[in-house]
């Protein structure tokens, strides 16, 4: 597989962002690519109302990718924002196939953490998602999804063979180094590539100092035995990488975390209360 990882630094206009997936595309498609991976929130940046901006995976914005996909035969992830309940929107993750076919996955794990609150207008997806690019099942998952070991599990029981990770992460200290560690743990968990394509750092220092995760680049893929074969910088980068398969079959026999795992209870119990 053909795989790029298309680093942008996204802004508030979803219309002059989809200029960004036209050109990231056909370069990369050009570039031999059969899968492009943009960030979370390509359609528009954190840090300003989402909810005026959301569209369905029907809607014009999810149409143009749509497009894009079809036009350079290539499939395309992409974040953007969909409607939700109680005037809240969804954060997903569009992949649109070449022949014109769309998927969602909602992020399930919501940002509520390093004083920002994702939950307040956003609602939490509670459905894992695989999909199949050109015979390869691939998992969805978004940015903070990467703290939970459980879904990159659960993508692999369901057959994923590459995770992607599209991210808007959070600048602060240690931040840029959890990122790293934590796709190379994923990628151990589950025996599976994981390609965590993140927002580029913006260049504007206010959006950088605010609490909105508007990213911090340091897009990475990380192998099934945890190599790192792939890692940016910062800025924003386009680059175009061959995944080599057959590593996950061999992980998966001789590291076989997912064969071996095992159901287990918990002896914990009340302690009783001491008497004289």
């Amino acid at each position: 597989m053909r795989i790029a990882m298309a680093q942008i630094s996204s802004g508030t206009d979803p219309v002059a962002n989809l200029s960004l997936v036209d050109e990231k595309t056909a370069q990369a498609a050009s570039a031999g690519a059969d899968f492009v991976v943009f960030p979370e929130a390509t359609m528009c940046r954190f840090g300003v109302p989402l909810g005026p901006l959301a569209q369905p995976l029907d809607g014009p914005w999810a149409q143009h990718v749509s497009r894009a996909a079809a036009d350079h035969g290539t499939t395309i992830v992409a974040g953007m924002f969909t409607p939700a309940d109680h005037g809240r929107v969804a954060n997903t993750l569009l992949v649109a196939h070449p022949d014109g076919r769309r998927t969602g996955y909602d992020k399930i794990h919501l940002y509520d953490a390093f004083g920002f609150r994702e939950s307040d207008t956003v609602a939490a997806g509670e459905t894992a998602v695989t999909v199949e690019v050109d015979g390869v099942r691939v998992g969805l998952a978004t940015c903070y999804d990467i703290r939970f070991p459980r879904l990159f599990t659960t993508l692999a029981a369901d057959g994923a063979e590459v995770i992607v990770v599209p991210a808007s992460w959070g600048a602060g200290p240690g931040k840029v180094g959890q990122w790293q560690t934590l796709a190379t743990a994923r990628a151990l968990d589950s025996t599976a590539f994981v390609v965590a394509v993140g927002q580029a750092e913006p260049a504007d220092d206010g959006r950088r100092s605010g609490s909105a995760p508007t990213g911090v680049g340091h897009s990475q893929i990380s192998d099934p035995f945890g190599s790192v074969v792939a890692s940016y910088a910062g800025p924003s980068r386009l680059g175009v990488h061959t995944l080599d398969l057959g590593l996950v079959a061999t992980a998966r026999e001789q590291l076989a975390v997912l064969a071996n795992q095992r159901e287990f209870g918990s002896a914990a119990s009340p302690v009783a209360a001491h008497k004289p």
